[in-house]
Parts: structure tokens; sequence; C-alpha cells
């Protein structure tokens, strides 16, 4: 997992949100002005990420239901339940999908579950793997959370090429895990811990 990760802090009145910076990404919370940009690429890319994703309820792409996104994650990044983030490529600078690490439990877990979405035309050119390590990262060394956990179908195999090369290791099939396009499936669980690499 090469490349270069840095971890900036927000600006102005948002200073306590983070920004993380890799070799060709930026990793942001989201804004309101990032709507047109955002309802673009998930628009484009719907047949693409409708297999993998919970069903989209019927205001998905509305700018209402966005607004609501953008209150969730400036909501959850400053409690520290989770961080959503915007994954934004630095040149040209344009939206190419989203990560998040949700689920923080503090106390003896340390643990978090991360999520992620590209937009197809931006799919299979390694930007998922770049982000997913710069979270991995972020979370061990800033958050100081000892495991991450991810999961996906079995039949995504581009999603286990991507843990698989992130450092996640499979540990099992959870049953009834998540609803996937409106069935409720079972799903294969990877998991990362700081131990399994130079974190620390």
């Amino acid at each position: 997992m090469g490349g270069w990760w840095s971890f900036l802090t927000g600006r102005g009145r948002d200073a306590a949100l983070p920004v993380l910076q890799t070799d060709r990404l930026e990793l942001r919370v989201p804004e309101i002005e990032d709507f047109g940009e955002w309802v673009r690429l998930r628009r484009a890319s719907r047949d693409f990420l409708q297999p993998w994703e919970p069903e989209w309820p019927r205001d998905h792409l509305s700018q209402r239901s966005f607004r609501r996104r953008v209150r969730w994650a400036r909501s959850e990044a400053e409690s520290g339940r989770s961080l959503s983030f915007l994954m934004v490529s630095r040149y040209p600078r344009r939206m190419v999908g989203g990560i998040t690490l949700s689920n923080i439990r503090r106390g003896p877990s340390q643990c978090g579950t991360l999520g992620y979405w590209v937009g197809e035309e931006h799919a299979r050119r390694g930007y998922m793997t770049e982000a997913t390590d710069a979270v991995a990262r972020h979370a061990f060394t800033q958050m100081r959370l000892t495991r991450l956990e991810a999961a996906c179908l079995e039949e995504n195999t581009a999603s286990r090429g991507l843990l698989a090369a992130c450092g996640f290791h499979f540990e099992g099939v959870v049953r009834s895990y998540l609803e996937v396009n409106g069935v409720v499936r079972d799903h294969m669980l990877f998991a990362r811990i700081a131990e399994d690499g130079d974190e620390g």
C-alpha cells in the first residue's frame, strides 16, 4: 500500500472536521454546494451502484435529501460517531465517489465500519484503494481505533479485491447483515487491525 497520505484540519468554523489528502485525492465532508456534482455522478452511476447498495428512497437524488445528508455528516463527524467523506480528485478537481467510517465504537472495542462507493466513470482507476488506505491510516493513527470492519456480497469481486489489497482479512459470513437493492442479504465480513500494518 504505497503512496503518501496526510491529515489536515478544516478551516474556519469547520476546523474540527478532518480533511485527508492522498496522491490524487482529497477526502472531506460534504457541503451544500456539492449537490450538483453529487447528483450528476450518482444519477449517471445508478445502474452501476444499485446492485450493491440499499434500495434508494424515492427522494434519494433530491436537494432536500442531500441537505439532510450534509447536516447528518457534519453532526456525526463533530460527535465522533462517523466520518462521511466525499472523494474529490485533486488534478483536475472533480468528485469521484464517497467513503464513510461509521458505527464508531469507543471503550473496549475501539472499532469502526467502512462503506464506500465510486462513480462508474471513475471505477477501476485505483481511487478507492487510495481512499480506503488513507481512511484506515487516519482511523488507526489519529483516532486510535484498533479495528476496522467492512462487508460485501460474495459476488462483489471488485470489493473483495479492494479489501484484500488494503490489508483486510476475511473473517466469515454474517447472515442477514444488510438490505441490498431491496433484499436482506448475507455478507462476507472483512477486518483490518492496527497491528496488521505499520500504524501505531
